[in-house]
């Protein structure tokens, strides 16, 4: 089976070594490819293993696995890496996700920040914008507000990134 983070490689010798934690990934793009791919399993234990620790207190496993099983993972695009290689301490990842949620077909574009610590790589932060498919980025580039419940501004960010929600998505609102 390939693997859903796109990278042309077979799932058992890409991603799952990562996600069943039998390997580390080697580089800040392998980590960001196989949370991509954990979040298409719904595998948030991972996603909040991999999260730098000093932010996992912010961050709500519940939603985390509601958006991500109840949405549907259309694939995974690296635009660019700087830095994050082996022998780095730090990297940047940017690309773009597809997914389909309540119907709708949505882009996420996002710049990460990794900080390697000892051989472990983890996701630090990073600057994200969504647009529903078809309607284009406006010109300030803020997110959609999807319907749903109502979520406060000290809230855990819906889209999982382990950041508040006034720090993440909602920071254009």
């Amino acid at each position: 089976m390939k693997c859903p983070c796109e990278s042309n490689q077979n799932y058992k010798q890409c991603c799952e070594p990562y996600i069943k934690g039998s390997k580390n990934p080697l580089t800040a793009e392998a980590l960001m490819r196989s949370r991509y791919t954990a979040y298409s399993e719904g595998n948030i234990k991972y996603i909040r293993e991999t999260l730098a620790p000093e932010t996992r207190k912010d961050f709500d496993e519940e939603s985390a696995k509601a958006w991500a099983t109840g949405s549907e993972w259309l694939g995974l695009k690296i635009l660019s890496s700087k830095k994050g290689r082996e022998n780095d301490s730090k990297g940047t990842v940017e690309f773009n996700v597809k997914y389909r949620a309540e119907g709708k077909v949505v882009e996420h574009h996002e710049v990460s920040q990794f900080r390697k610590e000892g051989d472990c790589w983890y996701f630090v932060d990073g600057e994200a914008h969504t647009h529903e498919e078809g309607h284009g980025h406006s010109e300030s580039h803020s997110p959609i507000v999807r319907e749903g419940p109502k979520v406060g501004r000290n809230d855990p960010c819906s889209c999982g990134s382990g950041k508040k929600f006034k720090k993440c998505c909602g920071a254009a609102s």
